[in-house]
């Protein structure tokens, strides 16, 4: 199982309207066929860290990971989600011991960001971004 979380917060002047688009989009990423699992909502982590919500996803390996990545409900949604956003930490991690799996997932990740240079030119526009990949 490879596991995704996103803690975020909105950028300033984002409408509750928006934010709400933002939180279903993310909702129905989460529920695509590749994923084995998902879940949207507030942020119970420190507040002074600054993150009001949370998105974690799981897929059950890199075939789903893949799949997941370019799934179109995917793909659209995050055009609606990274411009929203002022703050990511996104932390990856999974029960696979493969030493080389932190690696091959950095490797999907510059994929679709070769392949969709806008998707990666809206995660650079975040302010603040830490990513993250264990295994």
């Amino acid at each position: 199982m490879i596991v995704n979380i996103l803690r975020f917060s909105f950028r300033d002047g984002t409408t509750e309207e928006e934010k709400a688009e933002v939180l279903a989009a993310m909702r129905r990423t989460s529920t695509v066929e590749s994923a084995a699992f998902g879940v949207v909502g507030q942020d119970l982590g420190d507040p002074a860290e600054g993150f009001t919500h949370t998105y974690c996803a799981g897929v059950e390996d890199l075939a789903a990971l893949e799949r997941y990545l370019y799934d179109p409900v995917h793909l659209e949604g995050d055009f609606t989600i990274l411009p929203r956003l002022a703050r990511l930490s996104a932390v990856r991690l999974s029960d696979d011991l493969d030493p080389g799996l932190g690696e091959r997932i950095l490797a999907m990740h510059l994929k679709k960001v070769a392949t969709y240079p806008e998707w990666g030119r809206l995660l650079d526009a975040i302010p603040d971004v830490r990513v993250s990949t264990e295994a």
